[in-house]
């Protein structure tokens, strides 16, 4: 979710340097079931437009409704959209939409946090009744500051409190410059991670090459940056080049990526491993534990395209700690 608020505040810096106003909607609570889960925004500007998204598209035409009155009287409300009888979710959403007009102060505390790579905490206050409220609103907490949603916002009393504890954006590593690291890099984007491009410098590619890449680094293992990795990331090295692999393996052996894939086949890990060993005797056994190889999940992919989306779903699966399955075959609720 971190990286549709960055979309956000994307958008709103946009729109206020166009002269336009913007309104927030956040989903603060759900009883039953529905497409996304409470946390999740979309912000909507007084032309229309609509930044993100809190379903999978019916609730957002309403919420673009509703909103126009926020518009008008500046006083946020809480609207509900029962999803029993249109959506078949079998949910009721509890929507709060508010001005959003946050303050340069705001925008450089989240620049910061977000460069820096830290948590931060969302507080919305709302109700459960519909209607304008000027005690409801959101709170934005910055490494112990405070932001509101609007600069008149202030805490109030006898509110119900959604709260969320947002992480750093996921990142993606890839080190390797091939076309199947194109097209990991593409759909990895698409699901909203950082991605950073590791190459040697002999491939002559640049950060151009790579639609979506964030962050191109055309270096050596020697002088390869490893402080790039930390604990919500994600490591593939895919360079094709055995003795290259086992260099880039090599520089991040200190590291603690959250998953780390190796491309090839199970021969072709074990001998790196093994040798790697060999070089590296001291080496811990949860680097081991991080290491999935061949990467990817087993759904019959063939094409670049299709490894990409094995290699993600692997990843998601590892950092969600979720068994893959087929939804079909699970028993109760999608999401626990």
């Amino acid at each position: 979710m971190t990286h549709e608020l960055k979309k956000i505040i994307k958008a709103y810096r946009n729109a206020k340097e166009q002269g336009k106003k913007t309104v927030l909607a956040t989903v603060v609570a759900l009883e039953g079931s529905s497409y996304r889960r409470p946390g999740v925004r979309m912000l909507i500007t007084d032309d229309g437009t609509m930044i993100g998204a809190v379903s999978g598209g019916c609730v957002e035409k309403e919420i673009a409704r509703q909103a126009q009155g926020v518009f008008a009287s500046q006083v946020p409300k809480m609207m509900t959209y029962d999803g029993r009888y249109r959506l078949g979710c079998e949910g009721i959403l509890y929507i709060l939409i508010e001005p959003f007009a946050p303050d340069e102060a705001f925008v450089r505390a989240f620049d910061g946090v977000i460069r820096d790579r830290k948590r931060f905490k969302i507080v919305s206050a709302f109700a459960k009744e519909e209607g304008e409220n000027a005690g409801l609103g959101s709170f934005f907490i910055f490494e112990n500051q405070e932001f509101g949603a609007r600069p008149s916002l202030k805490r109030a009393d006898g509110v119900q409190l959604f709260e969320q504890l947002l992480p750093p954006c996921f990142k993606l590593v890839i080190i390797g410059a091939e076309h199947d690291a194109v097209q990991l890099c593409s759909f990895a984007s698409l699901a909203g991670w950082e991605v950073t491009i590791v190459a040697s410098a002999n491939e002559e590619k640049n950060i151009g090459d790579f639609p979506g890449a964030d962050h191109f680094f055309s270096v050596e293992p020697e002088t390869m940056p490893v402080d790039i990795i930390d604990g919500q990331t994600a490591v593939v090295l895919m360079t094709h080049s055995y003795v290259r692999d086992l260099k880039y393996l090599l520089a991040i052996k200190e590291t603690e990526p959250v998953y780390f894939g190796l491309l090839g086949p199970a021969t072709r890990r074990e001998r790196l491993l093994d040798e790697f060993i060999e070089y590296y005797p001291e080496v811990s056994d949860s680097f081991f534990d991080r290491v999935y190889g061949p990467a990817g999940l087993n759904i019959g992919a063939e094409t670049a395209q299709e490894i990409a989306i094995s290699i993600i779903s692997e990843i998601l699966s590892v950092t969600r700690k979720t068994e893959p399955m087929m939804l079909k075959d699970k028993s109760g609720r999608i999401h626990s």
